[in-house]
């Protein structure tokens, strides 16, 4: 008796969960919140999947295959006529995205972006002694809280923390693991570059700096791709010496064009009530 090879789990466990949702989401929408005329009385809530079928546009087997969890290929066309038949929003409709294998468009709502982006000033401002600091999406500062003004010497006026990286020697000597730094700064720019592949200004930001560093010139030919979101970061400052920091990168949904980066200080170091002192002197001084 020939045995088939079973499907990876991952993929068993996504079309689970999406057939789960996908039948509750229809079993929350009534025939009239769609602009169905209900005239008969129904045994279970909710819409049919012939419904669902018809008010997306897709054929019923189809739809009936999709709900079911059966391993097929869904295009985003489906899966966003799908969407707006069940009427998802927001979380929901990125869930159910990536439930069906693919990344979910981003959110263009200009007014929660502005929302979202004037709360993430206010964390940044209001991050303590750590350093925190708001970037676009080429790298470049947009916000920076005061304890990175003084500790990281950067500022809101637009430098590009990988080109200031690799044409500045003074930020390179803050760094005592500089080299590690740099490989992580390419291999991040690439991944950020490949989340807007239409985008030339990287290519442009790219080919200036092999010109005007050999360095990042080698790296970059090296192709590496690193999108992680943690790691530690060591600063040498002059008079506090070697700090050491857990870095954290974030991106917030509504603000797909903005990064936040934390750093927080590690426990047990005292490095937070030393840097508290050392920015509370700085602003005493200035």
């Amino acid at each position: 008796m020939q045995m088939t090879a079973s499907p990876p789990v991952s993929g068993l466990l996504r079309r689970t969960k999406l057939r789960h949702f996908l039948r509750a989401r229809r079993a929350q929408i009534s025939p009239e919140e769609v602009g169905l005329v209900n005239m008969e009385r129904r045994r279970t809530p909710g819409l049919r999947r012939e419904e669902v079928a018809a008010l997306a546009g897709v054929g019923v087997s189809w739809y009936t295959w999709l709900e079911q969890g059966r391993d097929i290929n869904v295009s985003e066309e489906i899966v966003n006529a799908v969407g707006n038949a069940l009427r998802l929003e927001g979380c929901e409709r990125e869930y159910f995205y990536r439930l069906a294998g693919h990344n979910p468009p981003q959110r263009t709502e200009s007014n929660s972006r502005d929302i979202v982006y004037e709360r993430m000033c206010a964390l940044v401002e209001g991050w303590a002694s750590n350093p925190a600091y708001i970037t676009d999406r080429y790298g470049r500062i947009e916000m920076a809280s005061r304890s990175a003004r003084f500790l990281f010497r950067v500022n809101a006026s637009g430098d590009n923390c990988v080109v200031k990286f690799f044409t500045d020697a003074p930020t390179r000597e803050k760094y005592p693991d500089a080299a590690e730094v740099a490989r992580g700064l390419v291999a991040q720019f690439r991944a950020q570059s490949a989340r807007f592949p239409d985008d030339p200004e990287f290519d442009r930001i790219a080919e200036s700096l092999c010109e005007r560093s050999p360095h990042f010139a080698e790296l970059w030919e090296c192709h590496e791709v690193d999108d992680r979101h943690q790691n530690v970061r060591k600063i040498a400052h002059p008079q506090a010496g070697v700090m050491v920091f857990d870095r954290l990168v974030m991106r917030v949904p509504e603000c797909p064009e903005s990064l936040l980066t934390l750093y927080v200080a590690q426990p047990g170091t005292g490095l937070a009530e030393q840097s508290r002192g050392l920015v509370g002197a700085h602003a005493e001084a200035a």
